[in-house]
């Protein structure tokens, strides 16, 4: 039995490569000012899933729904479909933060290219994997995944790690 005396140093979990999201996009639908922040639509038109368990395409189906609090933060809302190559049809709840230096953040709106590690991009995806999918991927039902995400002109990138 653990007490509160114990002197146990906590163990950071351990993570596990899920694969890489490709996720392409079309030009932002700018909503307006919202009192939340400034409202962005992307509509997300495609892209791939590949990683060492898992392969498949994102469908054209969904989008990026993106608060811009300041110059130089986000909140984004991404809902889209991946299918899988057995078929098997998951949808994808992405909450992400996302930050950087207000001319980094200004060049990415407007489609230039900035590197990645200049742009501070996290997410943590939720799953619904459909009823009808022949293998197991309920599993992503019940498991955290964390994620990295790089902004391309016509894509955003996303690896994504499995929390053990």
């Amino acid at each position: 039995m653990t007490t509160a005396s114990d002197n146990t140093t906590p163990q950071a979990p351990d993570l596990e490569y899920f694969g890489t999201l490709h996720i392409e996009v079309a030009a932002p639908v700018e909503v307006g000012h919202t009192h939340a922040g400034q409202r962005r639509v992307i509509p997300i038109t495609g892209g791939t899933v590949t990683g060492p368990k898992v392969s498949g395409r994102i469908l054209n189906a969904g989008a990026d729904f993106q608060v811009i609090r300041s110059e130089t933060e986000s909140d984004l809302d991404a809902r889209y479909v991946m299918e899988f190559d057995d078929g098997a049809r998951v949808f994808v709840t992405n909450m992400a933060y996302r930050t950087g230096a207000a001319e980094d953040i200004a060049a990415i709106a407007r489609g230039d290219k900035v590197p990645a590690q200049r742009i501070y991009f996290r997410c943590a995806p939720r799953f619904e994997v459909a009823d009808t999918a022949e293998t197991s991927w309920q599993w992503l039902e019940s498991t955290v995944l964390i994620g990295s995400g790089r902004r391309e002109p016509e894509a955003v990138i996303i690896d994504l790690w499995i929390v053990r």
